[in-house]
């Protein structure tokens, strides 16, 4: 594994050794303690749990009482989505989002749909971007919630998240953005944005998966419904007690980010501008998915025309991890339906990959992965060029 060229920093990211140091003192014997109980032990485990909130909330600009900790952004989407449209506060049943989300939200909204939410999904356009203004027009009398994310975990697109918020303050509807990808990339305060919910994943800023965070505005008109229920932990939104180890890992991570965010940002673009001048280099018709200004400093979306995703991202195991834009769903590969919200063909969307770049790689892996990616591209059109000649 040591010699794996990790390029899927949108999927997940390594632990950073400097957050597994800062969780090893509470998996030893004696740091047991239930943060919710009241002896000793118990209050030793709170008191790392609250350090890791705060250090989660200076992050994002928000107040150590805003943030309510998660098994990860997918619980987080939930709790805000279903959370509000139970609401009894509610203002209405109608719900806007966009296509280009993830799968937990607009899974999440087709279930609100089939309870008897009325459901709008408004289109991209073909970069990835909202139009504002055509979501201004979307809006109704009866509008409750509004979701879009920050930044895609796809093709890496960042949101208009301040104008969007701003119409939805207008007409006091509840705004959450999921910003599972933004956090610990790109700077994100929660008060200059003006989002009411804002979903967060650790595994995304180098923490370990399983924790995650939702920002609750103490000014969202609208508090969300639990969707479970038990000890009312987590200002009784999310009950189930929590894991000091695994707060403390995304204290840790977040701590981390906020201090090397600047830095972290101007390596991964270094990394991708370089990746893509050799790419390019060599596959002239490779294609660039996604607004090319307002993009994550990581992200590739690349269409390599003619050659099938899977055969290219198969061809360069085990040596280096990046991944198709293509979800299974029922046991069944189909495009990626972000790509297809751009407008794309089906068979170009089956020609993409995502490269993910990340606080631990190094320019001399980017180089080695650009050339043999290009080359597997160039050897699949080779051999599919002579297959069909000989048929």
């Amino acid at each position: 594994m040591s010699d794996l060229i990790y390029l899927d920093n949108q999927a997940t990211t390594p632990t950073d050794p400097r957050v597994l140091e800062a969780m090893l003192p509470f998996l030893r014997m004696g740091s047991v303690g239930n943060p919710h109980s009241e002896h000793f032990a118990g209050r030793r485990a709170e008191l790392a749990v609250e350090n890791a909130r705060a250090q989660v909330a200076k992050l994002i600009g928000a107040r150590p009482e805003e943030v309510i900790f998660t098994s990860g952004a997918t619980e987080a989407n939930n709790l805000a989505l279903q959370g509000v449209a139970r609401s009894p506060q509610r203002r209405g049943n109608h719900v806007v989002t966009c296509p280009t989300e993830h799968t937990c939200v607009l899974e999440a909204v087709r279930h609100l749909g089939r309870q008897g939410s009325r459901i709008e999904v408004f289109p991209v356009n073909s970069t990835g971007l909202v139009d504002v203004e055509r979501l201004s027009a979307v809006i109704r009398d009866d509008t409750a919630l509004v979701s879009i994310m920050m930044a895609n975990n796809e093709i890496g697109v960042v949101q208009p998240i301040t104008e969007i918020a701003a119409i939805c303050q207008l007409h006091g509807i509840v705004f959450h953005s999921d910003a599972a990808q933004a956090v610990g990339k790109i700077p994100v305060d929660v008060k200059a944005l003006g989002v009411d919910l804002m979903s967060l994943s650790g595994h995304k800023l180098y923490a370990p998966i399983g924790i995650g965070a939702l920002y609750l505005s103490d000014e969202c008109p609208v508090i969300p419904e639990p969707i479970a229920f038990g000890g009312g932990q987590e200002r009784g939104i999310r009950s189930g007690t929590i894991s000091p180890v695994l707060c403390v890992a995304l204290g840790a991570a977040a701590a981390i980010a906020e201090r090397e965010l600047a830095a972290d940002a101007e390596t991964a673009a270094r990394l991708r501008t370089r990746f893509l001048e050799i790419v390019c280099a060599r596959v002239p018709d490779v294609r660039v998915n996604g607004d090319q200004r307002s993009r994550l400093p990581g992200n590739l979306s690349l269409t390599f025309l003619g050659v099938d995703a899977d055969r290219l991202v198969g061809a360069v195991q085990p040596e280096i991890a990046v991944s198709t834009n293509a979800a299974c769903s029922s046991g069944v590969l189909e495009p990626s339906h972000v790509l297809l919200a751009l407008g794309m063909r089906a068979e170009d969307a089956a020609s993409t990959i995502r490269v993910g770049f990340g606080r631990f790689n190094t320019m001399a892996e980017v180089e080695t992965a650009a050339d043999r990616l290009t080359l597997a591209a160039l050897q699949i059109r080779v051999a599919d060029g002579s297959a069909t000649a000989a048929a």
